[in-house]
């Protein structure tokens, strides 16, 4: 805790500016046009309550203003894929936490990000909900072909959604 993994995170969503240095994503300078290359996830779901699945999980879509029929029906297809089919209609009051997470992430690749940035994303979830979600969710992510950066404090949640593991530690 109080390494700075957070504030990385924010600073390569954009939320931050660094002190020093700079960000490039395939070689070209991070800057505003490329933020939709870039999906946030974190440890909340923060669903709209008043808004369906559906609504929530395109929100993404239309605020970037590519209600493209193909990315909607591809959004709404990753509703079955990560195991909840039949679910569009519903409000977010009518999932458990582990089903409103994966809905979170579902609105988050619905914009088809090049990075997925993943802050303490399942940290509220039970032990056996938070291994059937990392499971779905890698799965999407190999499948998709995204780049995700994972901040959490699970070791075991690292290593079995990574193929790379970066232990930070504040300095004493």
């Amino acid at each position: 805790s109080g390494c700075g993994k957070s504030t990385l995170l924010s600073i390569i969503a954009g939320l931050l500016t660094p002190v020093h240095g700079s960000l490039h994503l395939d070689g070209e300078p991070l800057i505003a046009g490329h933020k939709q290359d870039i999906g946030y996830m974190l440890q909340q779901d923060y669903l709209f309550p008043w808004k369906t699945i559906k609504e929530n999980i395109l929100l993404g879509l239309k605020l970037q203003k590519q209600p493209h029929p193909d990315l909607e029906i591809r959004t709404l297809k990753l509703l079955n894929e990560i195991g909840l089919p039949n679910t569009e209609n519903l409000f977010p009051n009518q999932l458990s936490g582990g089903m409103r997470q994966r809905v979170a992430l579902i609105r988050t690749l619905a914009v088809k990000p090049k990075i997925l940035l993943l802050d303490e994303a399942f940290s509220a979830l039970d032990y056996q909900t938070r291994i059937m979600v990392t499971n779905d969710i890698y799965e999407i992510l190999r499948k998709e072909k995204i780049t995700a950066l994972i901040v959490t404090h699970d070791i075991s949640e690292a290593v079995s959604m990574s193929d790379r593991v970066l232990v930070l530690s504040k300095r004493p």
